[in-house]
């Protein structure tokens, strides 16, 4: 059974049972014996708010963004990287930064889904959806592998705002966390209606976006989340 959940929440869901469970922080450093090693220990990132949980990384290859320490420079102040640590962190540490604090932000990441996941796996889809947990395809796909699943459905599903042309999947879609503000209109060609409505006091909604829709408009419904074989 689907249960609503506040929009928005998703982080701070994390936090708090992060925060709860007494999170000691790993290595501290990032390196090996992190995120993924035996025992699943936490990192100390986790339970920062995600505004503080680590550096402003600029993306590879963004415009303007901070010069990039070459590879064979990213190496922690104490002990080593693991293979995958250092793929993650290749072409993502500014230069200048201490390496091993970029990788806590990706880290922090794989807790925050780990957290999530157990209180409810659909939230934890929907904050992907949502960006409320940003960036975090190259996280999972290095640090915390056994999420990749939450990435591919969410890569799949819809997150508040307008899309149109190659964007629209026709299939089934349940808004699991909708605000009482919740709405959505499907249109098809020359702008027909084709479906709208708005959610009940919050409560989980449903709709089908069908083969004929060319722009599906959604606001307050914070995530929709595919069902079935969406393609």
């Amino acid at each position: 059974m689907r249960r609503a959940f506040p929009a928005g929440a998703a982080v701070a869901l994390a936090t708090a049972v992060l925060a709860a469970c007494g999170s000691s922080g790993g290595s501290g450093g990032g390196a090996t014996g992190g995120t993924e090693a035996a025992g699943g220990t936490p990192s100390a990132a986790a339970s920062a708010p995600p505004s503080v949980a680590g550096p402003a990384v600029p993306e590879p290859g963004r415009s303007g963004a901070t010069p990039k320490a070459p590879a064979g420079d990213i190496t922690p102040a104490t002990g080593s990287f693991t293979g995958k640590q250092k793929e993650y962190l290749t072409g993502r540490v500014p230069a200048g930064t201490d390496p091993a604090a970029v990788l806590q932000t990706g880290q922090a990441t794989c807790d925050r889904l780990r957290y999530l996941v157990k209180a409810d796996r659909d939230i934890a889809v929907g904050a992907l959806v949502s960006g409320e947990i940003p960036d975090a395809g190259p996280a999972v796909a290095h640090l915390c592998p056994g999420h990749g699943d939450l990435v591919e459905e969410a890569a799949l599903g819809y997150a508040d705002g307008t899309h149109t042309g190659a964007k629209l999947r026709p299939g089934r879609y349940t808004a699991v966390s909708p605000t009482a503000a919740c709405s959505w209109r499907l249109t098809g060609a020359g702008g027909r209606e084709l479906d709208a409505g708005s959610a009940a006091a919050g409560k989980p909604v449903e709709l089908t976006v069908p083969g004929s829709a060319r722009t599906f408009t959604s606001t307050g419904c914070y995530a929709w989340l595919p069902q079935g074989e969406n393609g």
